[in-house]
């Protein structure tokens, strides 16, 4: 019973091995697979084995300025006129009208300082002056009566009718009351006086833009301590930071083996990092007169000609030195490349432009010489790629392949 139990466990092979010709239809397909993927590899050799290699061009933006420029530097864009503006007085800022980028005129009120003290101080320097005033006229009075007294008295000193001693005391009377005049007419000047110190000091309190500007930056804010010498704890010393925007100039380091190509009057022209579209016509303003030892250069400043409100101070400029002012129409870019991928086929002007991994011939219309470029009027965009050598291999929707592919 035990043997026919075990017999009964035995796998039979035949009932489950697998179909007649299912391994051999697996061994087929993989055989496929392997040879379809080898002579993809060999087309893909073949296309790769016919591709020319060449070398590319970016057809680029120029400007005409670029032919006669002598020398370019960089630096940064600065306002010569510039001012941290406080109060001479010391307060709490009681009031603040503006912020970064407001746009201020001469005498225009910034910010205010609490003034109670010294507004009190100013209206009992009015009342001095009030009581100085009254003190004049009725001085004037009696100095007008004692006037005519001393008159009358000198009269009858003459007939005999009073005695000298009379006469006298009258004439003391009349020089006490012109004393007493001049007395009051100094203490209206010494009340004016006062009362002129009284409205500086609340004028003190006023803060006002000294120029024409733009506030760059804002130092304080209501409730701070401004304090001209900022000596006490946590006093500021500016409310606001000015710059006057019309006094912007290109501040730039020129190498001292490089200043002779540059001369005060100079035209020039500034790019900003900021503004790589625009260009802006300027002069060379000043040489700084003297040298910084360390860099081995000058310093030169570069005025703006033409004021934009995008210009700001501290952007970061390159600036152009040229031999010759910017003509007319020479201020705007102009599309060019070089002159070794142009070719000619069928008397036409043509350049191979690469797109992916073949070049198109297209024909283009081409301008003056920019340097050593040439200007192309029509056919090519700014940053296509046009290859320049070897054009003699190429021909239209030709494969190529580039060196950093």
């Amino acid at each position: 019973m035990a043997q026919e139990d075990l017999n009964r466990l035995t796998i039979d092979k035949e009932r489950y091995s697998s179909a007649p010709g299912k391994g051999r239809r697996g061994r087929f397909w993989l055989v496929a697979c392997a040879v379809a993927a080898l002579l993809a590899l060999v087309a893909w050799r073949a296309v790769v084995s016919r591709s020319v290699e060449v070398e590319v061009a970016t057809v680029s933006l120029v400007y005409p300025s670029q032919t006669f420029s002598l020398l370019n530097a960089s630096g940064y864009v600065v306002a010569q006129r510039k001012a941290a503006v406080s109060s001479k007085a010391t307060g709490r800022l009681d009031w603040l009208g503006v912020e970064e980028g407001s746009v201020v005129r001469t005498g225009q009120l910034l910010a205010r300082l609490e003034s109670g003290d010294v507004a009190a101080a100013k209206a009992q320097a009015v009342a001095n002056l009030a009581t100085a005033r009254t003190s004049l006229e009725q001085a004037r009075v009696e100095q007008k009566d004692a006037e005519r007294n001393l008159t009358r008295n000198q009269e009858l000193v003459k007939q005999g009718i009073i005695a000298q001693s009379d006469f006298d005391t009258a004439q003391a009377r009349y020089d006490k009351d012109l004393a007493a005049t001049a007395g009051a007419l100094t203490a209206i000047n010494s009340a004016q006086a006062a009362l002129n110190g009284a409205a500086v000091a609340l004028d003190y309190t006023l803060i006002r833009a000294p120029f024409d500007g733009v506030v760059l930056t804002k130092n304080a804010d209501v409730g701070d301590i401004v304090s001209p010498l900022a000596a006490a704890a946590n006093a500021k010393a500016a409310v606001v930071t000015l710059a006057d925007m019309g006094s912007l100039e290109v501040e730039a380091d020129v190498s001292e083996a490089n200043l002779g190509k540059v001369r005060v009057g100079q035209p020039c022209e500034i790019l900003l990092d900021a503004l790589p579209e625009s260009r802006f016509r300027a002069v060379l303003h000043t040489i700084v007169p003297t040298a910084d030892r360390s860099k081995g250069s000058v310093m030169v400043k570069v005025r703006f000609l033409d004021r934009d409100p995008r210009v700001l101070p501290e952007m970061s400029a390159k600036v152009a030195f040229l031999e010759r002012p910017v003509g007319p129409g020479e201020g705007k870019p102009r599309i060019a490349l070089p002159p070794a991928a142009v070719v000619r086929r069928d008397g036409k002007s043509m350049v191979f432009v690469v797109r992916g991994t073949r070049v198109a011939l297209a024909p283009v219309t081409l301008g003056a010489r920019e340097g050593d470029l040439v200007e192309v009027v029509s056919g090519v965009k700014p940053g296509e790629r046009v290859a320049t050598r070897p054009l003699e291999k190429l021909h239209d929707h030709a494969l190529v392949k580039t060196a950093e592919k």
